[in-house]
């Protein structure tokens, strides 16, 4: 199993929060030359994050009210947030502060103002009548799953959100599944999961020790990259396919 590095660690952890506690629309453009994602929600964005190889700068901008929400506790923050903090102009806009973000530690920081800037406010899907698979995703707010539990127009809809998200073809099929039960999409229980719980002795993935080594997820693995999403094509084509990323 590959031991992912500090900074996949980074964009793995920064995806997972963001999509996890907001609805917001990922959107991709340019920082002058550099890569960036943006998290928007309208026209105001909450979040852009401009992408290089050996770090991910975090770009956020405070109004009055968010930096008097921040000086109320600024002592909870590391010493290198404060500086940027108070090294930082204040345009007529708010105070526009870049911070590099290379490990955990320092991500947890910023985790802390983009709360400041944006009170969370994604509701988690309800599970009263959830049906997981053998690998955790939601079996019943999937695409393929034929339970019952959506509607052949909803499904309608499910499909074209996967394909955009998936960059799939225009007239991708998706074959019907009635569960792992009864063996899955190819009908043989013999898909790639269950295969390697097979051989780690397990009967199914969510029993295995080095669960979610990742392989067990077949949804967008979660990565800062530059791709635009929208909010509803995040919540209904990635948020039900990995195993206990957003609270599902």
């Amino acid at each position: 199993m590959n031991v992912p590095t500090e900074l996949q660690k980074v964009s793995e952890e920064t995806m997972r929060f963001m999509r996890g506690k907001y609805v917001l629309d990922e959107v991709a453009g340019k920082y002058y030359d550099i890569d960036c994602l943006k998290f928007r929600q309208g026209k105001k964005t909450i979040l852009s994050i401009n992408i290089h190889e050996d770090r991910f700068d975090f770009q956020v901008i405070f109004g009055k009210v968010e930096r008097e929400k921040f000086e109320a506790k600024r002592d909870v923050f590391p010493q290198k947030i404060q500086d940027i903090y108070d090294n930082s102009k204040t345009f007529h806009d708010g105070k526009w502060m870049m911070i590099p973000v290379i490990d955990l530690e320092t991500l947890e920081a910023v985790k802390q103002m983009i709360t400041i800037k944006k009170k969370p406010n994604r509701k988690p899907f309800p599970k009263e009548q959830a049906i997981y698979s053998d690998c955790g995703h939601r079996c019943d707010l999937c695409v393929h799953y034929m339970g019952g539990t959506i509607s052949e127009e909803f499904r309608k809809e499910l499909k074209e959100r996967v394909r955009r998200v998936y960059d799939l073809k225009p007239d991708e099929e998706f074959p019907p599944c009635n569960g792992c039960s009864h063996g899955g999409i190819n009908k043989g229980f013999d898909c790639d999961q269950r295969i390697c719980a097979k051989g780690k002795s397990v009967s199914r993935c969510t029993d295995c020790a080095e669960y979610d080594c990742g392989k067990a997820s077949v949804g967008l693995k979660p990565a800062i990259r530059a791709k635009s999403i929208s909010a509803e094509d995040v919540t209904w084509a990635i948020l039900p396919y990995v195993h206990g990323q957003y609270g599902n």
